[in-house]
């Protein structure tokens, strides 16, 4: 009985079905969007600002985009790869004061990984995910040197390998090229190995 009751039961929680009410003023239904996603929200913002004040900004602005702009919303990609498009934006924006343009440039200079020493050294990070090799010290020198990654590549590198997106996804909300995505998550793991080579060689 209960297995009937279940397969007769419309699925209200989809994000489709609840898209569409949002779209027509179900105010109940963008609740329930955002406590389907206010997890995913939060964690990465927190893991692009590294700041709890500044992930909560941009967790509140996130949602208020959605607000206004899920009308703009077509279905052609996963809701969630939207999602991660708009706080990627909304961290980006908060830091774009900055001006990272000769930093950007120093990384576009790095030598490539598939022949450098570092990449012989430290292949091991390739195919080992990051978080799991990590104890308390490394985590926090982690952190540390993700801070000093350029913005725009520090966003590859937290949803490759920290979120765990695909190169194709990745690509569709930074709205890059995969060989882009690619290189820059490259140049990223180049740059941290660096900064910590002392402690994954020890």
């Amino acid at each position: 009985m209960c297995i009937l009751t279940m397969k007769i039961l419309p699925d209200h929680h989809t994000d489709a079905a609840l898209i569409a009410k949002v779209k027509n003023g179900d105010e109940r239904a963008f609740t329930q969007l955002v406590k389907k996603y206010e997890q995913t929200v939060w964690g990465f913002a927190f893991k692009l600002c590294r700041d709890k004040q500044k992930a909560e900004e941009s967790f509140q602005d996130t949602f208020i985009n959605v607000f206004r702009k899920i009308d703009q919303f077509d279905s052609r990609s996963k809701f969630s790869t939207w999602l991660y498009t708009i706080v990627a934006n909304n961290c980006l924006m908060h830091r774009r004061k900055r001006k990272l343009d000769g930093l950007l440039e120093s990384f576009d200079e790095a030598p490539d990984v598939e022949n450098s020493e570092v990449q012989k050294q430290l292949a091991a990070w390739d195919d080992s995910p990051i978080e799991t090799m990590m104890n308390k010290e490394l985590r926090e020198r982690m952190d540390a040197a993700i801070q000093e990654l350029p913005d725009e590549y520090k966003v590859v590198f937290v949803l490759r390998d920290l979120e765990d997106r695909t190169a194709e996804e990745t690509a569709k909300i930074l709205k890059l090229s995969v060989p882009a995505v690619k290189s820059r998550l490259r140049r990223s793991r180049i740059f941290l190995r660096h900064k910590l080579h002392d402690m994954m060689t020890a």
